[in-house]
């Protein structure tokens, strides 16, 4: 699916809950002066999901339509970790993300995004074949959704702290046209790539590694940590070591400024809308 902007449009949200449904989801976008918005594909700590309400689709689909909105981004629960060596780990993961991925295919969502999985010890290229292999039996090739790999901060045994298991990932997925990346903004400065000081050469080593046509998606997010810290610590926009100035370099990059940002900043409403504010202000 292509999205087109309308004079030069930025596509900027959060992150929404749709325990009172889709089109609930969207009309809060609304309020908080969003035009996207991502969404657990179901319970975030848990393995239960709801029935589809295909009128609450229907009307979500209407808003979106009507108010010009960017890609909806589905985000996959915590609990899968499609890097385990523990077989009822793996086949849980393995199933949550088949079930939901075919509902977002029947709903038409363009992005699900997913932490890659964790090796637990066993080393990351165990993690990535184990992540391929799942994906292989997941992905049929002829779906309209394209699942994103996050790129990850490098806690513990995280798959997704470099672009090169990114990429190794990806190039192990027989379909993987239907692979993607989100980059999120706090975890790739906790990984270690310097977006304040050297962004450019940043998304220089990602074009080279993996190739920015994979870029689909940014999470916008400060950080808590030190750069290099290797820990995952969301902070509000301007209030973390990212800053003001390097986040307003990231939504102006001209590689950048054309992809739909998702805030997951620790905010009820009233402050997604304050920050979704600024952020405009500060695009050029």
């Amino acid at each position: 699916m292509i999205y087109r902007r309308k004079d030069d449009l930025m596509y900027i949200g959060c992150h929404l809950t749709i325990a009172k449904g889709y089109k609930k989801a969207a009309e809060l976008a609304l309020e908080v002066g969003a035009n996207v918005f991502q969404f657990f594909s179901r319970n975030p700590r848990g393995s239960s999901s709801k029935e589809l309400d295909m009128e609450d689709i229907e009307g979500m689909k209407k808003v979106l339509k009507e108010n010009d909105f960017g890609p909806l981004l589905a985000h996959a629960p915590y609990i899968i970790n499609l890097g385990s060596h523990k077989d009822r780990i793996y086949g849980m993961a393995k199933g949550i993300l088949k079930e939901d991925y075919e509902r977002l295919n029947e709903i038409s969502i363009p992005y699900f995004n997913f932490h890659p999985g964790n090796h637990v010890g066993k080393g990351a290229k165990y993690g990535v074949q184990r992540i391929t292999d799942a994906l292989n039996e997941i992905i049929r090739g002829n779906e309209t959704t394209m699942l994103l790999l996050e790129t990850m901060s490098g806690k513990g045994t995280e798959i997704g702290r470099d672009f090169e298991e990114i990429k190794a990932i990806i190039d192990g997925v027989k379909y993987n046209e239907l692979v993607g990346v989100c980059l999120d903004t706090c975890h790739i400065y906790s990984a270690g790539y310097d977006i304040v000081n050297d962004l450019n050469g940043v998304l220089e080593e990602f074009d080279t590694i993996i190739g920015l046509e994979k870029l689909k998606a940014i999470h916008l997010n400060d950080s808590m940590m030190e750069f290099d810290s290797k820990k995952d610590r969301h902070a509000k926009i301007g209030e973390g070591t990212i800053g003001f100035e390097a986040i307003e370099n990231i939504i102006n990059h001209p590689d950048l400024r054309d992809l739909p940002f998702y805030l997951e900043t620790p905010n009820e409403l009233e402050g997604y809308k304050k920050e979704i504010e600024l952020l405009k202000k500060l695009r050029n």
